[in-house]
């Protein structure tokens, strides 16, 4: 059985489906003259099936598909099937793998299956360069921490140097996180310097091409030929935001000889709440709007607020601060259209109307719905085709954007499709608009009342073979 590390996050506001919903990272380090690379895996356990395993405890299996690539050739290769810890119910959880690379360029693909809903499949690519060379100071990727504690286990995945250590995941801090920690190796430090040098570590925030620097500190070290560096930094006055932790290399004349930097996303809804009480709205727009208003106003805002902003919607939302929630909203439009705030507001809202209505199923607000959120979120679609009597297959819809500039990409498509044949309730089955839902076995999803068809076995097909009736790759497909 995998050892794992127990997580615990949540949101209240904001967007979600029922797929596996997980995410993927992964940092580089140095043993020796050996180049290797962590893999870090963050499962939010709700999204995962919990199958009972003893008394009233479950656990979730994920298969996991890993391999490295450097242009059609795969390097590294690794599949196993990860446990859960055993629990009552369903929790978060993470894994760590590490793997020995030579210095290069690679792509990394990463497919997570849930062992007990094969058809709940998310996968994963980024690309990773490996770049360390034989002399000369080098350093480690930046691995920040949710925490971390001296050990004496010596085999554990997480362990290093003694410590050991839960790596931070998505590189996001919430509102209880007062303390930023990481992790950081520098090499070969003792073939260059004949005297101590100076580690300097700053939080910067970063807009517009320019760095202002919000808190900085200093570690003096030795030569040696693998520095550890394990530190923290006091964030509790740290805005929400999007930030970057740097660390430099200096030598005694304080000359810069390396530099490694690392993002990560601040949360601070109590400050920012502070910060937005000084705010007179009294004589605004705002200021007129009732509870059901704010309410279907912040819930509308979802798909564009910021993710440094959640938490505080969050709160507003769930103790009812109808003040607070006033001054977000107005704090939020006069951010973005500062000239004329009242006027966008009042054009987003008779947008967001109007997705409600259309979308609109169940208990929900439409633009709560899978198509309205996306729609709030990316604008209207250049191009919707629809498909309601297709043979072994549901009403399904396949969304064109020929320019998105979200992402900055071209000819964009979203799978939406209704499997449980009630009146409007279409889910996001696929796309492939970078850091939206990516489901490689949508096809086997949305065709799967045909499993007598599929170009390969279910397990690891991707394909239905071709019918005539069978139109979804080929609108997928079109340009």
């Amino acid at each position: 059985m995998k050892t794992v590390w127990l997580l615990f996050i949540g949101l209240l506001i904001g967007h979600s489906t029922c797929a596996l919903d997980a995410a993927v990272s992964c940092a580089t380090f140095k043993s020796g003259d050996q180049p290797y690379v962590e893999v870090y895996f963050y499962f939010a356990g709700p999204t995962l099936t919990f199958a009972p395993v003893q008394d009233s405890l479950q656990q979730a299996q994920v298969e996991v598909v890993l391999f490295f690539q450097q242009q059609e050739q795969i390097v590294q290769f690794d599949k196993y099937t990860l446990h859960s810890p055993v629990a009552a119910q369903p929790l978060d959880f993470l894994d760590l793998k590490r793997y020995a690379l030579p210095n290069g360029t690679y792509q990394l693909t990463v497919e997570l299956r849930d062992a007990h809903r094969p058809d709940q499949v998310r996968e994963y690519r980024m690309p990773l360069r490996v770049d360390y060379t034989p002399s000369g100071i080098q350093q480690s990727d930046i691995q920040l921490l949710a925490s971390y504690q001296r050990t004496e286990i010596a085999e554990h995945p997480f362990v290093k140097n003694g410590i050991l250590m839960e790596p931070l995941p998505l590189h996001f801090y919430s509102k209880n996180m007062a303390t930023l920690s990481f992790y950081h190796e520098i090499y070969h430090t003792d073939e260059v310097l004949t005297e101590d040098f100076m580690v300097s570590y700053a939080i910067e925030k970063v807009e517009n091409n320019s760095r202002q620097t919000l808190a900085i500190g200093h570690k003096r070290l030795t030569p040696q030929p693998r520095a550890p560096v394990l530190l923290q930094m006091d964030i509790s006055q740290l805005p929400s935001g999007n930030y970057h932790l740097s660390v430099e290399v200096r030598d005694r004349h304080k000359e810069l000889l390396s530099r490694r930097t690392a993002f990560f996303q601040r949360s601070n809804p109590y400050l920012q709440a502070q910060e937005l009480a000084k705010l007179e709205i009294s004589d605004e727009f705002v200021a007129h709007l009732d509870a059901p208003a704010l309410e279907f106003s912040l819930r509308a805002l979802a798909p564009k607020i910021p993710p440094g902003d959640v938490e505080l919607v969050n709160i507003y939302l769930r103790d009812k601060n109808l003040q607070g929630q006033r001054l977000y909203l107005f704090n939020y439009w006069t951010r973005q259209h500062p000239n004329y705030p009242e006027t966008a507001y009042a054009k987003y809202m008779e947008v967001a109307r109007a997705v409600h209505e259309q979308f609109k199923s169940g208990f929900r607000y439409g633009f709560e719905s899978d198509r309205g959120y996306i729609f709030l979120k990316y604008g209207a679609p250049s191009d919707i085709e629809t498909r309601e009597d297709e043979p072994s297959a549901p009403p399904y819809e396949i969304w064109t954007y020929n320019a998105f500039p979200a992402t900055r990409q071209n000819n964009v498509k979203f799978v939406f499709y209704n499997p449980t044949l009630a009146p409007g309730d279409f889910q996001l089955l696929h796309t492939n608009a970078i850091g939206e839902l990516n489901n490689p076995q949508w096809e086997l999803q949305l065709y799967r009342n045909a499993p007598n068809e599929i170009n390969g076995s279910f397990f690891d097909g991707t394909q239905m073979q071709d019918n005539f009736h069978r139109n979804a790759r080929r609108i997928f497909r079109d340009n």
